[in-house]
């Protein structure tokens, strides 16, 4: 099934090239893919927004049409880069299954409306959901082919580098001194609740990668591939509450990020 994909996963994006994880910058994401859904929608004259939403989406979009008003066309990162001079069309295309989606809305919620936070470290952890994927993908191919253990290399290189600096939300980074010291991998602490939020994040992230579209097609299959895995493991995999963030980190000594 999985093919060779040439890929540089080493490839990093700079800082001053990506939006950080806060709510506002959530949204803005989801404002992205549904503009995505209307492009290609286009022809046959539908639009993606004519579709009945949930109440939590709906409460999505109302915030997103909010925020691009305010915003316009002339969405600027810090050092001055247009976030609109990445073409859409280049961006990788990565539909979240809906279950997951309710996943990433409750974690949302538990962080940003219930002051609570994901106790650390988890189990499984990063590296450990990779591994099973990986032992899935054998047992399913018949073998274990380069490719599988290139995309899984380069999630986790990924997500260690993006963790710190697009997908905390302010309120988790206290936690986020406590639990990762030096030279300890992210990945190796945090579970998958934060590994999903590497999913909102990796188009834009893509889009700076020197990519082939006949590779970044076949990069989204297996990246689809990988979130049907995770959905399948949900119960497993996810936690369905969260701890009080305050007891978490009481006694930590370290001032936290306001």
């Amino acid at each position: 099934m999985f093919g060779y994909i040439a890929i540089s996963w080493d490839e990093w994006v700079g800082a001053d090239r990506l939006m950080k994880h806060t709510e506002e910058n959530v949204l803005k994401q989801q404002a992205l893919d549904k503009k995505q859904g209307v492009d290609k929608n286009s022809k046959s004259g539908r639009s993606a927004q004519t579709k009945p939403k949930a109440s939590s989406e709906a409460k999505v979009d109302k915030e997103d049409t909010k925020n691009n008003v305010a915003k316009g066309k002339k969405r600027k990162t810090d050092s001055g880069i247009e976030k609109d001079s990445v073409s859409v069309k280049k961006l990788i295309k990565i539909q979240i299954p809906s279950t997951l989606k309710k996943q990433l809305v409750d974690d949302w919620e538990f962080i940003t409306q219930q002051d609570k936070l994901v106790k650390l470290p988890r189990t499984p952890n990063v590296d450990g959901i990779l591994t099973k994927y990986l032992e899935y993908r054998s047992k399913k191919d018949g073998t274990m082919t380069d490719s599988v253990g290139e995309i899984l290399n380069g999630l986790r290189s990924y997500f260690d580098k993006a963790l710190a600096v697009i997908l905390l939300y302010k309120k988790e980074r206290p936690q986020y001194n406590d639990a990762v010291a030096d030279n300890v991998s992210p990945s190796t602490i945090y579970g998958a609740e934060h590994l999903l939020r590497l999913f909102v994040k990796l188009p834009e992230l893509l889009a700076y990668v020197n990519i082939e579209e006949e590779t970044l097609l076949r990069l989204q299959q297996k990246l689809l591939d990988f979130l049907k895995f995770l959905q399948k493991n949900q119960g497993t995999f996810f936690l369905s509450a969260y701890d009080d963030g305050s007891k978490i980190t009481e006694g930590s000594g370290k001032g936290k990020d306001n």
